[in-house]
């Protein structure tokens, strides 16, 4: 009768098919031993009375005793090599598994999204996502960005007269435009107003300050200098009123200062993506090289104004009155509206200024 565990079956047939390999020898009766491990022995004794009497000479007399143990051998081996995991045989260097193209295509299309993530160039996985109509058909025509592809939300917002200018546009440069939902135009965005349009391209980046070089315009030249403006809706305000007005150049301090974020870009109604801002490590260095040419506004961080080193490179402090008596907790205007007030004021007056000296 076998071992009804199959850990004591499989001890057991090994054992036997160890003495089954030796010879026999022919003098004397077999000697009386038990070939169960001490643990078995220890475990069941009713299993290690049933093979007290057995022995290797046992099957030797008993041919059909060998052949029974022979097939259970086989048995047990074909069992456990269906359980067993081949080894694989597409292991390179460094014990690394290499994938079939074969496997590699079946993967790719069952997860969508890893396939588009292998397929796409390298530089795209820099791109963001810039919102809006105005900054996406500005970025498609101002040319700055590499642009890769334009997402349009399905229905009937992509045939509102704006939307589909952006269409045409991204179409005669060779965009690819695709229409996805709201919720994944929303999830790009962050919640961000885009209007049901999205554009991937790579990111704007400052611009290197060359001090050597001054903007050439009518009269005196208006550079604006910003330091450390953090919040990008006020950074994209002041650009568009500096766009507007007719400030020649904007550089701003690249320590604690906003990117050149798609939000400043929506912010400024795309005209981050026409208006070229330069990014400077020194504000205080490159001031103390400019004497008279151009005049420079500076503007100050949302919370703690102008550090002290620019406050003593500036020749004149320029404040705006209130017009009334203001509330406790009321003192001041947000930065992107002071900054407006003040380069209309400038402006205005340089070119009264301008249109007086060029009367005869």
């Amino acid at each position: 009768m076998w071992l009804s565990s199959y850990t004591h079956q499989h001890k057991f047939v090994l054992d036997w098919c160890r003495k089954l390999s030796r010879p026999v020898s022919s003098l004397g009766p077999p000697a009386e031993t038990s070939h169960l491990s001490p643990e078995d022995r220890n475990r069941d004794p009713a299993v290690r009375r049933r093979h007290r009497g057995s022995n290797p000479s046992t099957a030797s007399r008993h041919p059909a005793v060998a052949e029974r143990i022979t097939d259970h051998k086989r048995s047990f081996k074909d069992k456990s090599s269906k359980n067993d995991i081949p080894p694989s045989q597409n292991h390179g260097r460094g014990g690394v598994f290499k994938v079939s193209s074969e496997l590699r295509k079946l993967s790719l299309e069952d997860f969508p999204a890893d396939k588009e993530r292998q397929l796409r160039p390298k530089q795209e996985d820099t791109a963001e996502i810039v919102f809006g109509i105005a900054p996406c058909l500005l970025a498609l025509t101002q040319g700055r960005r590499k642009v890769y592809q334009l997402l349009v939300k399905d229905g009937d917002t992509s045939l509102r007269a704006s939307v589909l200018s952006v269409c045409e546009e991204a179409h005669r440069r060779g965009v690819q435009v695709s229409r996805v939902s709201k919720k994944d135009l929303d999830k790009m965005t962050s919640g961000g107003v885009h209007q049901g349009v999205c554009l991937r391209a790579s990111p704007l980046n400052f611009l290197t300050f060359d001090s050597e070089s001054d903007t050439s315009g009518h009269g005196v030249p208006l550079w604006l200098v910003l330091e450390r403006i953090q919040d990008p809706m006020n950074l994209g305000a002041i650009l568009r009123s500096a766009y507007f007005l007719g400030v020649d150049r904007v550089i701003s301090s690249l320590r604690h200062s906003c990117p050149l974020s798609p939000v400043v870009s929506k912010a400024s109604s795309g005209v981050m993506e026409a208006m070229r801002v330069y990014g400077c490590d020194s504000l205080e260095d490159m001031l103390r090289t400019k004497v008279t040419r151009p005049t420079m506004l500076l503007v100050g961080s949302e919370g703690e104004g102008l550090s002290g080193k620019l406050l003593s490179v500036c020749q004149t402090l320029l404040t705006i009155p209130a017009g009334r008596d203001l509330a406790p907790g009321i003192e001041s205007l947000n930065v992107s509206v002071a900054t407006g007030i003040m380069l209309h004021s400038l402006l205005t007056k340089s070119r009264c200024l301008s249109q007086k000296e060029s009367r005869p």
